[in-house]
């Protein structure tokens, strides 16, 4: 029987895509169902279709899952930002951990593998140290901060997100304030006019250090001071108030470059006994508390004894690489961003850490440069972006026969496919361990330990 579109059927929520959908089928077709819950059996409206598969929206709930919990945010169902608030938080982990098993067995071919249990997070909520919040204008011509509405530039307006610290919606209400006082113009994205496009924050989940970063276009704004007197008096632990100006018509938010308004260019957070310097700039996991479990689990399946020299690939500013420094005898990382390895190198001179170093250049071409001269590491650590590691980068790791590499993975699918092309280098995958680094989202990370079948 085929479905068409605006046809209602009785459906029942057996699973979750990787977006956080449910997914439930209807004869020999896919139906992928915003909101629903496993266990759900619901009556839904088709609203889209293809030839396997096809999507709807809920008409009716017949029978709640277990699973289902109050609503406790009123902008959950039109934000883009999280898609379990309807689950109870063990709910969601049991959801992840499946998404881990599934790519791992179906994509990767891997069933006898060990995967752990998942890592939740002590705290669902509260957990991110940083927001970037698009500003506009309400239909009264108010300012209006919050998150752009999925897969859209619609603005949802948001005076509190249960994501956030309490700091930063003391923040946002202080800016909003201070933005409706001074009469600034706000931009549009369509004409490249007006002045305000984003705020930004950060927070230090170790010292509670708060920075303000307004993101506009142009040179500053009107009555700064006022802005700085107006955030010092409301925001708790206020360490920065800094400018940033993006005057390119685009969707990245920051520009290339920064002026201090009021206090420090940077805030500092203390991860895994290290102290980081956090500029705007800075790339730094939004989840302090569960990257150091996941840091301290990569540094656990590497196996140090203090004699390693380590290749960390990807290395961002280098968190994980200097996180295990203490227990190696090297540490190499190799970064493409140039701003991020002067980061690391920054990182580095902060801790007094004197036996890593930091290349700038592309993971893949370091990795074969490093095989060229000689180097040849104990322990890889691959860190790699959502799209995973190249096939070329594989080759040159494996044919540097580390005895161990480390694979941190932000997408399970790629993380399959690139554990099985391991395996055709004869590094197989020994222990796998999930670990939610942004609950309440559809995302989830995943440390997992290679090792040559031969070791």
């Amino acid at each position: 029987m085929e479905i068409k579109k605006n046809d209602v059927i009785d459906l029942e929520i057996t699973g979750y895509t990787a977006e956080g959908n449910g997914v439930g089928r209807y004869k020999d077709i896919a139906i992928f169902v915003p909101l629903a819950a496993a266990g759900d059996r619901l009556r839904v409206k088709i609203l889209k279709t293809a030839k396997t598969y096809a999507f709807g929206r809920i008409d009716k709930i017949v029978t709640a899952s277990k699973d289902r919990v109050p609503l406790d945010c009123a902008q959950f169902t039109q934000c883009g930002g999280c898609v379990y608030r309807h689950i109870g938080y063990q709910a969601e982990l049991k959801a992840k951990q499946q998404r881990v098993r599934d790519a791992i067995e179906r994509i990767g071919g891997f069933r006898e593998v060990e995967i752990n249990p998942i890592v939740g997070a002590k705290d669902p909520d509260h957990y991110r140290n940083k927001t970037q919040l698009p500003i506009g204008r309400g239909s009264g011509n108010e300012v209006r901060m919050g998150f752009f509405a999925s897969h859209s530039h619609r603005i949802i307006q948001c005076s509190e997100c249960l994501l956030q610290p309490d700091e930063f919606t003391v923040a946002m209400g202080a800016f909003q304030e201070w933005a409706h006082q001074s009469g600034e113009d706000v931009y549009d994205e369509e004409t490249g006019k007006g002045r305000l496009r984003h705020l930004y924050l950060r927070r230090a989940g170790a010292t509670g250090e708060v920075m303000v970063c307004v993101v506009v276009n142009g040179n500053g704004v009107h009555y700064e001071p006022e802005l700085a007197e107006m955030l010092k008096k409301s925001v708790p632990g206020l360490k920065s108030v800094i400018i940033n100006v993006n005057r390119e018509q685009t969707n990245v938010v920051l520009g290339k470059k920064c002026r201090t308004v009021w206090g420090s260019d940077y805030i500092t957070d203390t991860l895994c006994g290290l102290n980081f310097h956090i500029s705007p700039m800075s790339f730094y996991q939004v989840n302090r508390d569960q990257a150091e479990r996941l840091y301290t689990l990569a540094g656990e399946y590497a196996g140090l004894t203090g004699k390693e020299t380590i290749l960390d690939l990807y290395c961002g500013t280098g968190t994980i690489g200097l996180s295990m420094a203490k227990n190696a005898a090297q540490v190499i990382g190799v970064e493409i961003i140039e701003q991020a390895v002067e980061d690391a190198k920054k990182n580095a001179d902060l801790n007094g850490i004197t036996n890593a170093e930091f290349l700038c250049a592309d993971a893949a071409k370091a990795a074969s440069m490093l095989k060229n001269r000689g180097t040849r590491p104990d322990v890889v650590v691959l860190d790699p972006p959502r799209k995973g590691c190249d096939p070329s980068l594989i080759d040159t790791v494996t044919q540097m026969a580390p005895q161990r590499v480390v694979y941190v993975s932000c997408d399970p699918a790629t993380l399959a496919r690139d554990l099985k092309l391991f395996a055709q280098k004869g590094y197989e995958p020994k222990t796998i361990t999930p670990v939610d680094m942004f609950p309440r989202t559809g995302h989830v990370e995943t440390c997992v330990l290679l090792s040559h079948k031969n070791s």
